[in-house]
């Protein structure tokens, strides 16, 4: 194994060295070139996949800091929190300080001396101080409101936050992984539309063969591809996931410093750098795509009128990525950078790297602006100094650590996994599949709008008023659901048959079904509106109501003795409203001497927004003969009367004012027409072509002298006929 070049005895630090750095064995000559699915990748992993799991899943905390600062909408808090901060700012200044003195007790203001100290800070700290209090109280209900605003429509539901968390942490695992791929598969393109090109033949003759030889010395068969920028002024080089970026200014430095710069280079390609730097800007990509703007405005238009225009615009972003990206992801990005500059120590370039290093504070530009915030952040120069002395000395001391080599420095990638970490991913795989596929299953068997429609229907059939009402959104607060249950249970209710669901769209949290259904032996449709519950089932299901509730019945029911499939309904004031299910109901009502109501069917069908129940009473056929003989003893009883004028009947003679001896006798009774006024009562006329006729006799003294008379009249009858138990009464009416 050859060993690196010692330092010169003049430029040897005075520390004792910690670390014994041995570089590699040059690869044979014939070493068969990298293969793989991407050009020019590093060697050293058996697969694509694995350099890029490699790079996404080393810097966990730089990832933590995008997700947190992005999913969490932290400069969207930042920015509500500062105003709510001034708002409570403004109203405390004003509130404590107009009000302060009131709020002291009155034996400590009467107190010598106290009270007027007291009474001096409250006069002229009151205000500063609500206003401090304020602002406090301010920020953190701005900044804690946009952060818990998300989550409050799932706070009570458990299952539906963990799902929410592990949804948003799978969005933004796989934006991150898409993005990581679209660097890594379109990065030419991209270099290309940045500024780089192809080496022409004399910087390709200038900077291959040492590109090479750094690549043996690290152990390393391939190398990344090399693209130039023109740049005459500053010596910088990027490296990318399949790419090494030079500047033009490079050609023109000696060989040992292009060589510690390149061997920089490639232990950053080796390791997959950029593919963790591309990850974490993934995962943070809406917070990429916000900071880029300002980062351009500042980087294009370099001023300090611009700066501070843009900070006061975008300080959120800003302050996001400088106080909680930047410092999480920092640490993995230096300590790429001392890795990186042990790679100028194990080619034997350490003094090279050296002079760089006191030359310039950094000889690597940010690759974004993303990358000018975040990724840039070397460690202080002085320091990368320092530890290439320390590990500029071959050899360590006796109870040193392990000697760095190459093996160590690039360490050993690995299969994908071992066999029993796939054979865990595959029970875990399998488990989520089946208890995803269960939950499925039973989604659709019972959470689906078509389920909703048929558990409606089905507890309908099963005369299961309580279940019915459970589907539907407007249950009604004031329902008799005693009296409901009991109509459904009754004799003579018809549930809906044959139901079928013709036709349902979903939009959102709303479908629309079209059910056709029997009723009452007639076919009929229905469209029903359905909407999503908000609340879950066992935390996990969100089930579906039919929209409205039950259908109200036309009009109240006023009069006693009505029923439904053989339940007396309340009177109109007595009770809620009465409300009816989907379904035919038998309709009854009252019965008496006079009148009879014949049974009729209600019919409601769902979703309708009235039930009509209409109840015609009819005049019984012996009603009518037991009126009339009603009316006829009335009329004999007024025949048996002696005198002129029958007080109360239908008929009088008004041809002398003195009669003596007079008889009355009824010639012909009058046809009387009944009509119904009520359940119970009854209207009785006379009509004038069937009038009762009567015959009057007697005698008339006329100065003294009598004379017998005899006379023949019309008369009718009117009055009311009411039912009285199981008699009819009849009350004339008054002449």
């Amino acid at each position: 194994m050859t060993e690196p070049p010692t330092v010169p005895p003049e430029s040897t630090p005075p520390t004792v060295p910690q670390l014994d750095i041995r570089a590699a064995q040059p690869p044979a000559a014939d070493a068969p070139p990298a293969t793989g699915g991407f050009a020019d990748r590093p060697p050293g992993y058996p697969s694509a996949l694995v350099w890029l799991r490699a790079g996404i899943l080393r810097d966990w905390r730089g990832v933590l800091g995008a997700f947190v600062a992005t999913w969490f909408y932290l400069p969207v808090a930042l920015l509500l929190a500062f105003w709510g901060g001034l708002t409570f700012a403004v109203a405390g200044l004003f509130a404590v300080g107009s009000g302060a003195d009131d709020q002291v007790p009155q034996v400590l203001r009467d107190a010598p001396l106290i009270g007027s100290l007291i009474e001096a800070f409250l006069t002229r700290s009151g205000g500063v101080l609500g206003g401090v209090a304020g602002f406090v109280i301010g920020f953190l209900v701005g900044f804690l409101a946009v952060l818990a605003l998300p989550w409050l429509g799932v706070a009570d539901e458990p299952f539906a936050l963990i799902t929410g968390l592990i949804g948003t942490v799978i969005a933004a695992a796989l934006i991150g992984v898409l993005y990581t791929l679209y660097r890594v598969l379109l990065e030419p393109r991209l270099l290309v539309v940045s500024g780089a090109r192809q080496p022409s033949r004399r910087e390709y003759a200038r900077l291959r063969p040492v590109l090479d030889d750094c690549a043996r010395r690290l152990g390393l068969p391939s190398v990344p591809r090399l693209l130039m920028e023109d740049d005459p002024v500053l010596s910088n080089a990027r490296t990318y996931a399949r790419h090494v970026v030079v500047t033009t200014a490079v050609l023109a430095e000696p060989d040992d410093e292009v060589a510690a710069l390149l061997s920089h280079e490639l232990v950053h390609w080796r390791t997959g750098d950029e593919i963790t730097s591309a990850f974490v800007r993934g995962v943070g990509l809406p917070l990429t795509l916000a900071h880029a703007l300002p980062t351009w405005l500042m980087r294009t238009f370099p001023h300090p009128a611009t700066n501070f225009v843009v900070f006061v615009f975008f300080w959120p972003v800003l302050l996001t990525m400088r106080y909680v990206v930047l410092p999480l992801h920092a640490r993995d990005v230096r300590a790429a950078e001392y890795r990186a500059d042990l790679g100028a120590v194990l080619t034997g370039h350490v003094d090279g790297l050296r002079r760089i290093l006191e030359r310039r504070l950094s000889f690597e530009t940010g690759r974004s602006g993303w990358d000018e915030a975040v990724c840039a952040t070397h460690p202080p120069h002085e320091l990368r100094l320092d530890a290439l002395e320390r590990a500029s000395v071959a050899g360590a001391p006796a109870g040193a650590a392990e000697p760095v080599t190459v093996e160590r420095l690039f360490n050993h990638s690995g299969a994908v996994g071992t066999r029993r970490t796939w054979l865990l991913v595959g029970a875990l795989a399998l488990a989520a599949c089946l208890g995803t596929g269960g939950l499925g299953v039973v989604q659709w068997a019972f959470f689906r709008p078509q389920a909703a429609v048929d558990g409606y229907f089905a507890a309908l059939a099963d005369r299961d008023s309580d279940a019915a009402l459970g589907y539907l959104t407007a249950q009604g607060s004031d329902t008799d659901t005693k009296l409901l249950a009991q109509l459904l249970r009754g004799k003579g209710y018809q549930p809906p048959t044959d139901v079928e669901i013709s036709s349902l769209e979903r939009d959102g949290d709303s479908a629309t079904a079209t059910v056709a259904y029997r009723l009452a032996d007639a076919r009929a449709t229905a469209t029903l509106s359905l909407v999503r519950e908000d609340e879950t089932t066992a935390g996990l299901f969100h089930g579906w109501r039919l929209s409205g509730g039950p259908t109200p019945l036309n009009a109240a029911v006023a009069d006693p003795g009505v029923r439904l499939n053989g339940v007396e309904l309340p009177v109109a004031t007595e009770g809620p409203p009465l409300v009816l299910l989907p379904g035919v109901y038998t309709a009854t009502g009252p019965s008496s001497a006079l009148s009879e109501t014949p049974t009729t069917t209600v019919a409601v069908g769902p979703g309708e927004s009235a039930a009509v129940l209409q109840l015609a009473p009819t005049l019984k056929p012996a009603a009518i003969e037991a009126v009339e003989a009603r009316v006829r003893a009335w009329l004999d009883e007024c025949a048996k009367q002696t005198v002129a004028a029958p007080p109360g009947c239908p008929f009088r003679y008004y041809n002398s004012s003195s009669t003596q001896k007079v008889t009355w006798k009824i010639l012909e009774y009058p046809k009387l027409a009944v009509e119904l006024t009520g359940p119970a009562t009854a209207q009785v006329s006379t009509p004038y072509e069937t009038q009762g006729r009567v015959q009057v006799r007697g005698t008339t003294t006329y100065f003294g002298t009598s004379s017998p008379f005899e006379d023949e009249d019309a008369f009718t009858v009117a009055g009311v006929a009411t039912a009285d138990g199981d008699s009819v009464a009849f009350r004339p009416a008054a002449n």
